[in-house]
């Protein structure tokens, strides 16, 4: 447990911890968002979980224990070629609600912990895994997959990556399985049918419910027609007797009328009246029979209509009730549409949440460390959390990542790899007390934190922690290196054969190879980037290209012997960006093509592997190594940076590096130091003349394109012999930097230049400008040398306080060192000869860069102002004298004290070391460098004083 000083570990102090970074150094939306969630937590709405969060930092009493038979839950549990320790592993972390699972380089951590999570997912849990990186989630997950692909509903999203997948075996492995932007298609399609389906079926039901409705409407019908014959039938037959009477009535009246005859006499008018009664109720007897005549008819034709309906409707009930036979009856199909019509509506809304859907369907959920804390929801119900690369996670982002589990917590990882990478305890701007916080919260990794490891970095004996110490990625002489270096307490036993996986060549036929460039040395601007060990490097490959070992230049498909592409067989490592670029440049050039993976940081090698890996250590061209180098102890920056770096190789591995150089500037006592001591014990060591060829002027016009392309480096004495070789040889372009101009060496090559102009090539000088100079007279000679390259038609270019000393020619050769063509100061000591189009390119753009970054600095203007200028020692840099002691417009001078702040003479080249030795800071107003006065005494300042 940790030590019982330390506070308890709140959301909300971790969350102040994540502010004051963000607030000091980086306003990413991120870091906003994980230090809101962190100071919500205790809220309710809030997913994490304060129990299981305590957990990492060793706060609670969780419980450890074995799993009995973790056979029920780890398929073929009992034949898996796992080791004691890898069992004790898996064991533990099925039955515990904490595990720390150390795993160093090689011992199979990424198989544990995917066996951990298969058996948690049989256990009927849900399990979020989390990784510092796309690549580190990647690489687990595919082996989970391999793992649960057999599960049923795998192919539906049962494991997921949430993110983009960066690992391309993942992606063409798994990637339509777990992604889930491909899933969301899958299950959209499947949906689309279902609902295509369910819409049919619905549809169909619908239909029968309308025919039986139909039935029921043509039997109500011809119940009607068979009514309304038989009421037509009974009104046509009393139609019929109506008229029988009418007529028979009719008759008689005609009969007496026919009696009484004309009416005359006495009684005629009597007669007459009569006789007008009787024709009356004649002709009403015959409207009466004519009515009851046409009723009749009426009836009829109604009867016969009715007759001829029902003979239809009684087919069309027939065939209808034929279709309904089997069918169920209404009441059913109306609750069969009402189901399907639900079911359809669920399908719908599926639809329209498919990401909700996936979701859902989901098990066991891999993505980074940042995604997760920075999202709200990624599984519907978290069980474990398990976080892998534990190291490199920062403190805050653990804690809330272990809240997230509602039963159980495993930490894999390797404490003595890759740190997190963070800036607060680094930040100027800090008060003691931030910096303190946050080495103490954002710092540390979550086994420091827990009370696992000490401040040191020695392991602690804890129940909560299992350590892998066995490893089967390098060979035993790797290995060895990497213990000296990184596991002196814990070492590690080599599980593999010391057989070599590359075809067997004399370049590279050791296990560890030491190629030390000291005797080589050629000083550069600073301590990240080295063009001796470039050089080395690119002849390596070189080597291996020639052994059939990498693919050759821009190689056809089938053309490389035993790896394929580049990246399949090789790794080149360097501490510094600078280095990286300059090795990319150099190696994209060599191969014809630029691999992905190939050349880069340690920080992005985290994970990875390859049967040989050169480690580049960079430095040896400037003054000291660099931060890199600085750190020792186990649990230092430079211990975990070295140890990624070694333990990447599998069969070979090649450190390039100035020893003399390192041994001046390391503690003795350093992991630096003792990987240094053990390559010189235990390593082949070659020197860097042994793959890059030292020359002679004289040797050039004899030897073949092939030749001619490598580097190569040349005696002081054979340099400008060489040189003008070059000269004679350019088609298109000569550049000389060279910062001084002298009156012979100006007159010397002016002739050979001036010939070169005539014959087409363009010839371009940069050098400082006149009023750069430190005197009038001087200044006046430099513009005499400046008018007698432009007489021979060369063009003359400026560079404020220029250094550089530099000579590219058709932008393809590249001469290297203290060479200074156009003044007295000749080469000095080795220079080296690149034939690098991407070199040349480069050291134009970074002198051109370093153009644009300088401030504009006129001397002859202060001069005017101050009556002097700075001394200059001929080779660019500025002596301090008193001279060059000049006073502000307030008349402050460097070495008062003013309001605190001691005032310092920093010449511009070295305003960068001030700041990172003393904390210096810049007075705009005055134009001085200053440091605190209360922090820095004039002792520690004494460089910089006058």
């Amino acid at each position: 447990m940790p030590d019982g000083n330390v506070r308890l570990v709140t959301g909300e102090n971790l969350g102040q911890t994540v502010r004051n970074a963000q607030i000091r150094k980086d306003d990413s939306a991120g870091l906003v968002v994980l230090a809101e969630r962190l100071e919500s937590v205790g809220e309710g709405d809030s997913p994490v979980h304060a129990e299981s969060a305590g957990w990492i930092v060793g706060q609670g009493n969780p419980l450890t224990a074995r799993d009995a038979d973790p056979g029920r839950w780890v398929a073929g549990w009992p034949s898996l070629k796992l080791n004691s320790r890898q069992r004790a592993a898996v064991e533990q972390a099925l039955a515990s609600q904490i595990l720390f699972l150390w795993g160093p380089p090689g011992t199979g951590k990424t198989d544990v912990v995917g066996h951990i999570v298969e058996g948690n997912f049989r256990q009927g849990l849900n399990v979020l895994f989390l990784a510092p990186t796309k690549v580190a989630v990647d690489q687990a997950l595919e082996r989970i997959c391999d793992l649960l692909a057999t599960q049923d509903g795998f192919a539906e999203g049962l494991v997921q990556r949430a993110g983009d997948i960066e690992a391309l075996s993942l992606s063409e492995r798994y990637g339509a399985y777990v992604d889930t932007t491909q899933i969301a298609a899958r299950v959209a399609a499947q949906l689309d049918e279902a609902l295509m389906r369910t819409t049919e079926a619905l549809g169909q039901a619908r239909a029968l419910i309308s025919l039986r409705d139909d039935v029921r409407v043509l039997e109500e019908r011809l119940a009607e027609a068979r009514t309304a014959r038989t009421q037509a039938a009974a009104s046509s037959g009393a139609a019929e007797k109506e008229a029988l009477r009418a007529e028979a009535e009719a008759a008689q009246l005609r009969l007496k009328i026919s009696q009484l005859g004309q009416p005359g006499g006495l009684f005629a008018k009597r007669k007459e009246a009569q006789l007008a009664a009787l024709r009356h109720g004649l002709a009403e007897a015959d409207a009466a029979a004519r009515d009851a005549a046409w009723r009749g008819g009426d009836a009829k034709r109604q009867a016969d209509r009715a007759a001829g309906e029902i003979g239809e409707l009684s087919g069309r009930v027939a065939a209808a009730c034929a279709g309904l036979t089997g069918v169920p009856s209404r009441a059913v199909l109306v609750d069969q549409a009402d189901a399907l019509q639900k079911q359809r509506d669920d399908l719908d809304r599926q639809r329209k949440r498919i990401q909700d859907t996936v979701r859902s369907k989901c098990r066991v959920m891999g993505a980074t460390v940042a995604k997760a804390v920075q999202s709200r929801k990624l599984l519907d119900r978290v069980d474990v959390v398990v976080i892998d690369e534990a190291g490199m996670v920062d403190l805050p982002s653990a804690w809330l990542a272990a809240g997230l589990a509602g039963k159980r917590v495993v930490v894999a990882g390797d404490f003595r790899q890759l740190p997190a990478v963070t800036k607060g305890d680094g930040d100027r701007k800090a008060t003691d007390e931030e910096r303190a916080h946050s080495r103490e919260w954002a710092a540390r990794d979550s086994f420091h934190a827990a009370g696992l490891v000490t401040a040191p970095g020695a392991v602690r004996q804890d129940p909560r922690l299992v350590s892998l110490d066995t490893q089967y990625r390098m060979r035993e002489p790797i290995c060895g290196l990497v213990n000296a270096v990184a596991y002196p307490d814990a070492p590690l036993a080599t599980g593999r054969d010391d057989r070599s996986r590359i075809p067997f060549n004399p370049l590279v036929d050791a296990p560890v190879i030491l190629v030390d460039t000291s005797k080589q040395r050629i000083s550069g601007p600073d301590n990240k980037a080295n063009t001796v060990n470039e050089a080395v490097v690119h002849e390596l490959v070189r080597g291996l290209q020639y052994e059939g070992v990498l693919p050759g230049r821009k190689w056809a498909n089938g053309e490389a012997a035993a790896g394929g592409r580049a990246t399949d067989q090789l790794a080149v490592i360097a501490p510094y960006r600078a280095q990286v670029k300059a090795l990319q440049g150099s190696l994209k050039y060599r191969f014809g093509e630029e691999y992905e993976g190939l050349v880069d940081t340690i920080h992005r090698f985290q994970g990875s592997q390859r049967p040989i890996v050169v480690f580049d250590t960079a430095v040896g061209a400037g003054k000291d190594p660099g931060f890199f180098y600085k750190g020792s102890g186990l649990s230092s920056h430079t211990c975990r940076l070295l140890n990624v770096a070694l333990s990447r190789a599998q069969d070979h591995l090649i450190v390039v590096a100035d020893l003399e150089h390192l041994r001046g500037h390391l503690a003795p006592h350093s992991e630096a130091r003792v990987m240094l001591d053990h390559l010189e014990s235990h390593a082949q060591v070659m020197s860097a003349d042994q793959l890059v060829p030292t020359r002679e002027a004289a040797q050039l016009s004899a030897l073949s394109e092939e030749e001619l392309s490598r580097p190569a480096f040349f005696p002081a004495d054979e340099v400008y012999k060489a040189v003008e070789w070059d000269i004679e040889r350019a088609t298109t372009s000569i550049e000389v930097y060279c910062p001084f101009l002298d009156p012979n060496p100006v007159r010397k090559w002016s002739a050979l230049l001036g010939q070169r102009v005539h014959e087409g090539v363009r010839v371009v000088v940069y050098t400082r400008a006149a009023d750069e100079q430190r005197d009038g007279a001087a200044s006046e000679r430099h513009q005499q040398r400046i008018d007698q390259l432009r007489s021979v038609g060369c063009e003359v270019d400026f560079r404020e306080r220029m250094h550089e000393k530099v000579l590219i020619l058709d932008s393809a050769v590249l001469w290297h060192g203290s060479l200074n063509l156009l003044a007295n100061s000749g080469p000095t000591d080795l220079m080296m000869r690149f034939t690098d189009p991407s070199s040349c390119e480069r050291v134009s753009r970074v002198i051109e860069r370093a153009r644009k970054e300088r401030s504009v600095w006129k001397p002859r203007a202060a001069a005017a102002d101050h009556g002097s200028v700075p001394a200059d020692d001929g080779n660019g840099h500025v002596r301090r004298t008193a001279e060059s002691r000049m006073p502000t417009g307030d008349g402050i001078e460097p070495g008062a004290v003013v309001n605190g702040r001691l005032y310092l003479s920093v010449p511009f080249a070295e305003k960068d070391e001030a700041k990172k030795l003393l904390g210096a800071k810049w007075d705009k107003p005055r134009r001085l460098w200053y440091v605190d006065a209360a922090r820095v005494t004039r002792e520690q300042a004494r460089r910089w004083l006058p």
